[in-house]
């Protein structure tokens, strides 16, 4: 079907106490591979870029991709610019055809956090498309953006980020990290309760690469409506590559690496999916 905004999937994730997983994808063979895993467990979906993979490959032409393997299955399918670092990429990313864009300034002070939020909600708004923000710094590095320490999110400033900024939906900070985790991170899963007290719209839970199925169960049952996967997907792809090698090092045609990645990210993102409780819910 044809690329659906956010909007609608993630209210509906709200509502029946599920999350809606969150893929990023680096090039052609991952997209179809979450798709495929989508449509085998009727799951509705959301595709993710970062500003490093649009460097790479342009907004253009991933969604060129993602639009042209939606087309061929019939699960809800969303287009979404993870960490965008500027108004002008969250611009460029709608004018695209992205179907929902986030917004990073959680590396600002609150304050220009809201100012840089609140004008890109305004535009996304005015094209019908929905805003995620972040609030809080989630540790770990992604694409240029990296935190040494955590600062979870403080439930009373996030009512007010959201009263004021007008987004359709926040990650929030309880310990997570972007990348594969040195060590068992400690997650403050009460604080995802206390945000969903006093903010209504859906919580999106980003770092879950490398967290327990137990972790990412507790977090969804808390009140988190997204879930982001994004590292462990590309070490999947990459690992599967390697093994082929080793073990066929005569091997030289790119599809039969891409086949074995496939696979491999399919695998992965079906698990995700069922941990996260969306697998069926795309009716």
């Amino acid at each position: 079907m044809a690329l659906v905004t956010s909007k609608e999937m993630l209210k509906k994730a709200q509502e029946g106490k599920y999350a809606v997983g969150a893929f990023n994808v680096e090039n052609m063979e991952m997209v179809k591979a979450v798709l495929q895993a989508a449509e085998e467990l009727q799951a509705p979906v959301m595709l993710q870029t970062t500003p490093s993979t649009v460097k790479y490959g342009t907004l253009e032409t991933y969604f060129a991709i993602v639009a042209a393997e939606a087309k061929k299955v019939s699960v809800p399918v969303c287009l979404h610019l993870d960490h965008g670092n500027s108004y002008e990429l969250a611009a460029q990313a709608i004018q695209a055809g992205y179907t929902s864009v986030m917004i990073d300034g959680s590396h600002e002070e609150f304050e220009k956090n809201i100012e840089i939020t609140k004008k890109v909600t305004e535009l996304a708004h005015a094209c019908g498309i929905p805003v995620e923000a972040e609030l809080g710094k989630v540790g770990g590095k992604e694409d240029d953006l990296e935190c040494d320490e955590d600062t979870n999110t403080d439930p009373a400033e996030a009512h007010e980020f959201v009263e004021r900024t007008g987004v359709d939906s926040l990650a929030v900070a309880i310990g997570t990290a972007h990348g594969f985790y040195a060590k068992t991170p400690v997650l403050d899963k009460e604080r995802v309760s206390q945000v969903k007290e006093v903010v209504s719209i859906p919580l999106v839970l980003h770092g879950a690469s490398g967290l327990s199925d137990e972790d990412i169960r507790e977090c969804v049952e808390r009140g988190m409506c997204k879930v982001n996967f994004a590292t462990e997907l590309r070490a999947a792809y990459t690992d599967a590559g390697k093994k082929l090698l080793a073990e066929k090092p005569e091997t030289f045609d790119p599809k039969k690496l891409g086949v074995v990645g496939m696979e491999a990210v399919k695998e992965l993102v079906k698990n995700r999916m069922k941990v996260c409780g969306c697998d069926h819910k795309a009716v």
